[in-house]
């Protein structure tokens, strides 16, 4: 079982992710935990460059297509060398961003007349081409944009130098939420809300709806 944790960047992935892997050991499952893009392999490469600003310092100066093979590549270089054989052996994988992560972020760069084609044919090359995993389930982690600032904010100590060229543009965080919502909306994905009147949810909330999904899918009591 493939299980992906998605969100917008400071949208509390990692943490959710941890949470869930120490309940699934709890109850009796062996959880693999991966977090993309692999940016220790030398698979991550062209992600890097792109997020470094190598190619333009605007999110838009890469056009959507182009950006997701950089990412694709990068799965599928995982899936065959990292985690596919415990994959292929029934162990649960929770994945912190995936292909899914593409279908927003990029999606984000088109008209919305162009959405779904553009999810259709990410979905195509990864899936049916790429022969990488299709998640069994998606959770997209909805943390309001202004949200997500702040938080990103303490995780850099304020430091504004440390974001990506995704993080730092404010404009593209905000649409991306808009695309995210739409793409779980199309493409069956659970939207998780985080945070109410601008104040986060705090982790074990959060955590406690992603709880009661899972274990619903997995007869987890």
């Amino acid at each position: 079982m493939l299980v992906v944790l998605e969100g917008l960047d400071g949208s509390g992935k990692s943490t959710q992710t941890e949470l869930l892997a120490r309940w699934l050991s709890a109850n009796g499952y062996d959880p693999l935990r991966i977090k993309l893009p692999h940016y220790e392999q030398p698979s991550s490469a062209l992600v890097r460059q792109y997020l470094n600003g190598d190619f333009g310092r605007a999110s838009s100066d890469v056009n959507a297509y182009a950006a997701s093979m950089f990412y694709a590549v990068d799965r599928f270089a995982g899936f065959r060398t990292l985690w596919g054989e415990a994959y292929r052996r029934g162990r649960v994988v929770l994945a912190d961003r995936y292909t899914t992560s593409n279908a927003y972020h990029q999606a984000t760069k088109l008209p919305q007349s162009e959405w779904i084609a553009f999810f259709a044919w990410l979905e195509g090359l990864e899936y049916n081409k790429l022969g990488i995993p299709k998640p069994d389930l998606v959770l997209f982690l909805d943390m309001p944009t202004d949200v997500s600032k702040r938080l990103l904010s303490l995780r850099y100590g304020g430091d504004e130098s440390l974001r990506d060229i995704h993080e730092a543009d404010d404009a593209y965080l905000l649409a991306c939420r808009q695309t995210a919502l739409a793409a779980a909306e199309t493409l069956g994905w659970y939207s998780i809300q985080c945070a109410q009147n601008n104040q986060p949810f705090s982790p074990e909330v959060i955590h406690e709806s992603i709880r009661n999904i899972i274990a619903k899918h997995l007869a987890i009591r």
